[in-house]
């Protein structure tokens, strides 16, 4: 028998659980086996793989190509995971190999087959080895899970998941915790599986199995158990700040109801039952739960629940359906526990659709018990409350709250603000007290003022007025205070908007929103990095759906502007992850390189930005900084041109386009734009715009003015700048080298500005360091 030696991409399958699922239901183990073949030989043979072996529950194949190895494990799982689901573990590495027809040994299969055996179901598992081959390909996403020391490999051997949307990433515990059985499971699948099939000659590539130290096993099983707790609880915590942790085991997402009607019309009631219910949990201090936004991708899906529980890092979901017909409804809800418990309760309600609130409110409450959160007096009073004792208001207020959240998941689709205005405002005819209504419509003329581009009239001043109607009717409305927040927040009254939030969050603990608009401000006004890092993080716990990778992006940043990099990278991966904006990513990770001085790599990531998607790309001085004159000069034509035609062109960045227009000797064009941001500075000083609250109009002018000669002026605003509290990395690395401050860059009242940069930046630096420590982040 002929034997070869070459390099291979190893890949190993196995499904979990299929020696017990074979003992219980033999025709259904075989039915699952069938399908888990199917789809491996289909798969495997577009991606020129080879099959080696089959066994019970699993595969062995060989790849020349570790690229083609990996793209055809993401095909495969994602197929396993449609139903019925196989829950199927692979685990790939690189490595030399001696096979022939019948078998394969060496060194190359005991990595692969241990990197499987510490994989979960739904994800894959590769090699430090396999990742450097895969690492530069664009729609290949990795995690890089931990360094392991596996069993009879002499060198550690990092191990990542292949991270693409729809595959598992476990967490730590889930690794870590049952290490010491997959260990066994492993040692038992090498023995039985392949031992007995290897020639005598070649037996000692596989090193004999030793005995477990059963009591060394106890002990670390026990230690580890304390390890993961102490894990979670600093995951779940509301970092810092003293409160107490919401367990994971009350965590909870309501995915959205089917609607039983056979009109498509009426799927709103049943969007709203379902909103209703959340809200009411949302407002429960000891629960956690999933925003709307986040459960609305699981709508249409055919993933299990446990599966839905473990993307959304929740321990139960509640389902359910809803029927309206003539003054009756009909409820039907199923409380799931992820994991062995599977349904835990589940009811029908079968009411007259005037108790519709009653119903809603029993629901909430029912779960809440059945979740051990403990309720407080304030919180039931809460959940009870009726809305309105009018039903078609509360219609045409559910039917305006499902165009917006239409709006909320695409923000272009600026005719869905306008209906939802509009099915506010006839909630109003029927009923001129209710609050709901008046929020929903506050809300509606916060995004057209963010949208005053489109919408010619100025909405600021009637969202305040809207929020303190809505709280003469009901001061206890969580919204409305989260809506005020965002108004004192638009005039530059930050210390305001943050006590409004509290009072939000006071009401109802699960309000995201609320959570990032804090952690905003303590970063960009504040300059409060705990707080900062503590209300992001809160708000990141809390969302799994469309925003999150802007939540992850935002944390990301305040890293940066702390000088954490590392952990800046990591977010910035995880955002990339989940939604794969390409542009989204280069940029953001240009501004990291630029906070580092690194000015090249800096253009280098914003090239990559501009071949991927060039619509969103920011007016930055990437090229200036770099010595790339120009190269900017281009850049910012072309920026001006595409924001002339959107109706509005960003006139904070007026200097930086003016300077780029002075190297090239536009000299006239350089001027006006100079003008501009003389203009807009101090206007924005004195109307108190946000660019002044956080001095970023005092630096602007200062370098306008140090270019222009008037030295005086421009130690005039760099006085006030001087008095910020702390400067963010980035700023200090942009004070350093900004060509705009070249005629002073050497003066001693200039360089003692930068000194002060500095050392503000390292104690703010320090202080989160040791607080990082503290709670066991860094």
């Amino acid at each position: 028998m002929s034997k070869t030696r070459q390099l291979a991409a190893i890949m190993f399958t196995d499904i979990q659980g299929y020696t017990a699922l074979m003992q219980q239901d033999e025709k259904r183990a075989i039915e699952i086996r069938e399908r888990h073949r199917e789809i491996f030989n289909n798969t495997t043979k577009k991606f020129n793989g080879k099959i080696l072996q089959y066994y019970g529950d699993g595969t062995l194949s060989i790849f020349n190509s570790a690229v083609d190895a990996v793209n055809c494990a993401i095909r495969m799982q994602l197929a396993f995971q449609q139903e019925p689901v196989i829950p199927v573990r692979i685990g790939i590495h690189l490595g030399d190999i001696i096979y022939s027809d019948e078998e394969i040994i060496g060194d190359g299969v005991n990595v692969a087959s241990r990197i499987e055996s510490l994989a979960v179901p739904g994800s894959i598992f590769i090699s430090d080895k396999v990742y450097d081959e895969i690492k530069n390909q664009p729609k290949i996403q990795t995690q890089s899970l931990k360094t392991f020391e596996l069993k009879n490999v002499e060198r550690p051997v990092e191990v990542f998941a292949i991270s693409n949307k729809g595959l598992v990433i476990p967490k730590a515990y889930e690794l870590d915790g049952t290490a010491e059985e997959k260990e066994e499971k492993h040692d038992i699948f090498i023995e039985e599986k392949y031992e007995r099939k290897i020639p005598g000659d070649l037996k000692e590539h596989i090193p004999a199995r030793k005995p477990k130290k059963r009591l060394i096993t106890i002990l670390s099983g026990l230690l580890l158990a304390c390890v993961i707790v102490i894990v979670a609880l600093v995951v779940f915590n509301i970092i810092g700040g003293g409160k107490q942790t919401k367990e994971l085991e009350k965590s909870i997402a309501v995915r959205p109801f089917k609607s039983l009607s056979d009109d498509p019309e009426k799927q709103y009631l049943a969007d709203g039952v379902m909103d209703a219910i959340l809200l009411h949990l949302s407002k429960i201090e000891d629960l956690r739960v999933m925003a709307r936004t986040s459960v609305e991708q699981y709508r249409e899906t055919h993933k299990t629940a446990s599966i839905i529980c473990q993307e959304l890092d929740v321990a139960y979901l509640l389902e359910g359906s809803f029927q309206k017909y003539g003054d009756n409804a009909r409820l039907i809800v199923q409380l799931i526990k992820t994991g062995k418990e599977g349904h835990v309760w589940a009811n029908e309600y079968d009411r007259n659709w005037n108790d519709i609130f009653s119903v809603q409110s029993e629901v909430a409450q029912t779960i809440a018990r059945e979740l051990q959160a403990a309720i407080t007096p304030e919180e039931k009073q809460l959940i009870e409350k009726i809305p309105t004792a009018n039903l078609t208001a509360y219609d045409f207020y559910q039917r305006g709250r499902e165009e917006y959240l239409k709006y909320q998941l695409d923000n272009d689709n600026r005719e869905a603000l306008e209906r939802a205005e509009d099915l506010y405002r006839k909630a109003l005819e029927y009923d001129s007290t209710f609050a709901q209504a008046y929020t929903g419509l506050a809300w509606v003329y916060r995004d057209k003022y963010y949208w005053k581009t489109f919408f010619s009239e100025e909405f600021l001043d009637s969202v305040l007025i809207l929020t303190n109607i809505a709280l003469s009717y009901d001061d206890q409305l969580s919204e409305a205070y989260t809506i005020k927040g965002r108004y004192y927040r638009s005039i530059g009254i930050p210390e305001q908007a943050v006590k409004e939030y509290d009072k939000a969050l006071k009401l109802s603990p699960n309000d995201w929103m609320a959570y990032y608009y804090k952690g905003i401000i303590y970063r960009l006004v504040l300059q409060d990095y705990i707080k900062s890092i503590e209300n992001l993080h809160e708000a990141v716990i809390r969302n799994r759906g469309e925003d999150l990778p802007k939540l992850l992006y935002s944390l990301g940043f305040t890293y940066i502007n702390i000088g954490f990099i590392d952990k800046a990278k990591y977010y910035y991966q995880e955002a990339f992850t989940l939604d794969g904006d390409s542009a989204n990513y280069f940029i953001n990770t240009s501004w990291l390189e630029f906070s580092l001085e690194n000015y090249e790599k800096a253009v280098v990531f914003l090239e990559k930005a501009l071949k991927t998607d060039s619509a969103d790309i920011p007016f930055d001085p990437y090229y200036t900084y770099a010595g790339q004159h120009k190269e900017a000069y281009i850049y910012y034509t072309k920026l001006i041109e595409r924001y002339k035609k959107s109706g509005s062109l960003p006139l904070e960045a007026s200097h930086r386009i003016g300077y780029a227009f002075w190297k090239v000797g536009k000299y006239k064009e350089a001027e006006y734009y100079f003008n501009e941001q003389i203009k807009y500075g101090t206007e924005s000083i004195k109307l108190g715009r946000d660019i002044a609250s956080w001095m970023a109009a005092h630096y602007d002018l200062a370098g306008v003015y140090a270019f222009l000669g008037d030295k005086v002026k421009a130690y005039q605003y760099l006085d006030e700048f001087d008095k910020k509290n702390f400067y963010p990395l980035w700023w200090i690395s942009m004070a350093k080298h900004d060509p705009l401050f070249n005629s002073i860059r050497e003066e001693e009242r200039f360089q003692k500005i930068l000194l002060n940069m500095e050392a503000k930046y390292q104690a703010e630096h320090e202080r989160v360091r040791v607080w990082l420590e503290k709670e066991g982040m860094l």
